[in-house]
């Protein structure tokens, strides 16, 4: 059955995302988004956050082989399965959080936190990684060095979800909340109470401070075309300011 709700374009050359309305806990319009990246080998790395429908999974086999299904956390993990089943052949890729809560069916070529922590997968010299242990979700922000951009799940909100819900009837707008985006107040403190091992944090949060990106992909609202290091800047103060250490 053909998907009217999914907006899929191509943010800079490369890089294509797979947008569409998704609810938390079924009052919160985040929106959803896969992101997909050619390689220079001419396969695909894809960020798997959404179901593969007719649409994404055209779009994705015209794009070149998937030979890379990331999960970015703990709790986007949904559609690995069908992923894997499309694209047998692709290495899976995930947080070890993720392989506690996922189809137990599956197998993972690759995990972060229980792999070495210099192990490579074979896309870190296209691909940067920077895994979070002391964010509660145990998320993995990556970075592209190629386009300046930097792509995450649940670091950074960039509210209301426009693009997402753009093919329905809704705003995407986040009840009793004006916006949610990153120099906010909420925001800081959202990133402050998702920090369970500060030190961590604070490493972390400078690892990717010190990227060179301008854009960044979220999994939940709008993509940050510009001005994404001053974003992250903003919604981590609290980690890299050393008066509030």
């Amino acid at each position: 059955m053909a998907d009217k709700f999914t907006v899929i374009r191509e943010v800079t050359k490369g890089i294509w995302t797979f947008s569409r309305p998704f609810t938390m806990l079924g009052i919160f319009p985040a929106g959803g988004r896969s992101t997909a990246i050619q390689l220079a080998n001419g396969g695909v790395w894809v960020l798997a956050s959404t179901a593969l429908n007719p649409e994404t999974k055209a779009k994705l086999d015209e794009l070149g082989p998937v030979q890379y299904i990331i999960s970015p956390d703990a709790v986007h993990h949904l559609f690995l399965g069908e992923f894997k089943k499309a694209y047998p052949t692709a290495k899976l890729i995930a947080p070890a959080a993720t392989v506690g809560r996922a189809d137990k069916t599956l197998v993972f070529d690759g995990v972060w936190g229980r792999d070495p922590p210099d192990t490579k997968y074979g896309f870190e010299e296209e691909i940067k990684v920077c895994y979070f242990s002391g964010f509660k979700n145990k998320d993995v922000a990556f970075f592209h060095p190629a386009s300046g951009t930097m792509i995450e799940a649940d670091l950074l909100f960039n509210l209301p979800a426009t693009e997402q819900y753009s093919k329905t009837k809704s705003s995407g707008s986040v009840p009793l909340l004006r916006s949610f985006r990153p120099s906010s107040w909420l925001h800081g403190k959202f990133a402050s109470a998702m920090g369970d091992d500060k030190a961590a944090m604070k490493r972390d949060v400078k690892t990717v401070a010190d990227w060179d990106f301008q854009r960044i992909i979220p999994c939940h609202g709008d993509v940050i075309e510009t001005g994404g290091k001053q974003a992250w800047l903003d919604a981590y103060k609290s980690y890299l300011d050393p008066a509030r250490a």
